[in-house]
């Protein structure tokens, strides 16, 4: 199971990390900019092939990657023809922004891919029960899955609204209910427990659920509905944290390895949704105008489009610079917040 686990860290972390490099390189190549290296991971090499003036490699690590182009490092680009920081303003902006949208483009994938082979799953409103849970009311009364029930305590329900509501207040209570199973109905009696967190009554049922089927064009346009909710919802999220100066929770490395690592025991398309989760993020992180990341560089060429000449190669470093120190402060919080959901804060008297 570890080494499953590990595994599943390392394909879910390298694939998405190809991916994203990969929008870059294909950008790169379109805008005939000379790539001199193609890598997956970090540390020594283990596989390498130069091709046409290219270096690609897989590193021991491979938890990172990068696409290197000439004229790339401001202090070594000489201003010639095939360099990154000579061409257009809009080309660079090309470059800069497929490494996010190939994310974006995965995420659609998966989630489409998700729904085309598994359906899509709809939780009914109906007073319907869907599973019994085990050593609770409902499992000692008799009840099953599929079963209805139709009133509480001579009150009729409907729907599930209506079922939550008349339990609200029977907690401890002996309660009587009609169910409705298939073509005939019975009457059973049951004591109603009591929801530790909330105080209210609950007698072991979940809602019924339904799974239709999703065609080709259905699942991508549910994939795209999914990506474009989790980015708004994300956005929203973080304006709300900022705007009223409270601390929003991040996952770091640690944090998205130990998600990753637990989405392996629960099943392939447990492990497919939590991929397309960390790839949207990840393409809507590098589109944040942060300096030095995707979003960042966007905005630099933009203004250079705007003041009609290319920025200055000392103004590129100060802003690259300010961008290191910022994502270095967001590495090092993301980080210390993982270890302490993870219970290593302990360590530190926390």
């Amino acid at each position: 199971m570890i080494v499953l686990e590990i595994l599943g860290i390392i394909v879910g972390f390298g694939f998405l990390i190809f991916i994203h490099e990969l929008g870059h390189f294909i950008a790169a190549k379109m805008c005939k900019v000379k790539v001199l290296a193609f890598v997956l991971g970090f540390g020594p090499d283990i596989l390498k092939v130069n091709h046409n003036g290219t270096k690609y490699a897989i590193k021991a690590f491979p938890l990172g990657g990068g696409v290197l182009m000439a004229g790339e490092n401001p202090k070594k680009a000489k201003g010639e023809i095939g360099e990154y920081l000579s061409l257009m303003w809009y080309k660079k902006i090309f470059i800069a922004f497929l490494g996010p949208f190939c994310n974006y483009l995965l995420a659609i994938i998966l989630f489409a891919f998700i729904f085309n082979i598994w359906g899509t799953s709809t939780i009914s409103n109906s007073s319907k029960i869907g599973d019994v849970l085990k050593d609770c009311p409902a499992e000692h009364a008799g009840l099953m899955s599929g079963d209805k029930i139709i009133s509480i305590d001579g009150k009729s329900v409907s729907t599930w609204e209506d079922l939550s509501k008349n339990l609200k207040s029977k907690a401890g209570k002996e309660t009587y209910f009609v169910v409705e199973r298939g073509s005939y109905s019975f009457n059973v009696a049951m004591l109603v427990s009591k929801n530790p967190v909330t105080g209210t009554g609950v007698i072991g049922i979940t809602p019924y659920v339904t799974h239709d089927d999703a065609n080709f064009f259905k699942s991508v346009y549910l994939g795209s509905k999914v990506v474009i909710v989790q980015t708004l919802m994300t956005v929203k999220y973080l304006y709300n944290e900022i705007v009223s100066f409270e601390k929003p929770e991040l996952s770091g490395p640690i944090g998205i390895m130990y998600i990753i690592a637990d989405a392996t025991k629960s099943g392939i398309d447990e492990y497919l949704k939590l991929l397309g989760i960390i790839s949207v993020a990840l393409g809507l992180f590098n589109l944040f105008p942060i300096p030095m990341v995707d979003g960042g560089m966007i905005v630099l060429f933009f203004i250079e489009g705007i003041i009609k000449k290319q920025i200055s190669t000392k103004v590129v470093q100060i802003y690259n610079t300010i961008g290191l120190l910022f994502i270095l402060v967001i590495f090092i919080f993301a980080t210390y917040s993982d270890l302490l959901r993870l219970g290593i804060g302990k360590l530190f008297g926390k």
